[in-house]
């Protein structure tokens, strides 16, 4: 690709992930937390679960982290992506931007830097709002394991359009 070419085209299109600035990296996020959804995997097949239970961290109203710049601390599990984790990490949903330009795809029109809008991607079913039980401080382990749903594996029926729909 040219270096003209490269500029007319939006960073996740003339860029590898590597070679993303820190802001156009953060900026690939599209806000869902399908990622920040308690998830198992099942020690004989290697098969990841999604629960519709959150992280402690995660406010269900804003799909947000409640404590992004110390969440590692507080939440010794979470998972600090960078480029070279992207493909190693089974769990990421379908959906995920990262793991789209990984894969070679483009970002779907629900994507806030497609669309210029962030409730786009609620209005795609993509998010997570408004679909989680409880906060795992909330649960025991035994009762986070009986919260297994299939639905953050899929791309819901309205994000699978071309582009948005009108109205």
């Amino acid at each position: 690709m040219t270096e003209a070419l490269k500029q007319q085209q939006p960073f996740w299109r003339s860029k590898r992930l590597h070679e993303m600035t820190d802001a156009e990296w953060e900026s690939l996020c599209d806000g869902c937390a399908r990622c920040c959804l308690v998830k198992f995997e099942d020690e004989d097949t290697g098969e990841i679960h999604y629960t519709d239970v959150r992280c402690r961290l995660l406010d269900a109203g804003t799909c947000r982290c409640g404590d992004y710049p110390n969440r590692a601390r507080k939440v010794p599990d979470c998972v600090r992506l960078t480029p070279e984790q992207v493909s190693t990490l089974g769990w990421l949903p379908p959906t995920c931007a990262y793991r789209l330009l990984d894969e070679g795809r483009d970002l779907p029109w629900w994507h806030p830097l497609v669309s210029g809008d962030p409730a786009t991607v609620v209005a795609a079913g993509i998010s997570v709002a408004g679909r989680t039980f409880a906060s795992e401080d909330d649960l025991s382990l035994e009762a986070q394991t009986e919260r297994i749903v299939g639905w953050p594996k899929r791309w819901p029926k309205a994000a699978r359009r071309k582009e948005k729909p009108a109205g």
